[in-house]
């Protein structure tokens, strides 16, 4: 799944329970994802850019909106 959504949106659910929505760049083995004009969801959103998301914080990824 994650090869397929290459340069598309994703959804990354993470343990904290943050909701990061960004352009999937590229990943690893270790899940671990790079992720561009990424932003966190929720009732103030907040602009992240670009960024690493460890796999070990993540709890599900889903094709984003």
């Amino acid at each position: 799944m994650l090869g397929n959504s290459i340069d598309k949106r994703i959804l990354v659910k993470l343990k904290k329970g943050e909701d990061i929505v960004g352009v999937l760049k590229a990943f690893d083995s270790h899940i671990n994802l790079w992720l561009e004009d990424a932003k966190i969801q929720g009732e103030n959103e907040i602009q992240l850019g670009t960024v690493l998301v460890r796999g070990d914080n993540i709890v599900f990824i889903s094709p984003g909106k």
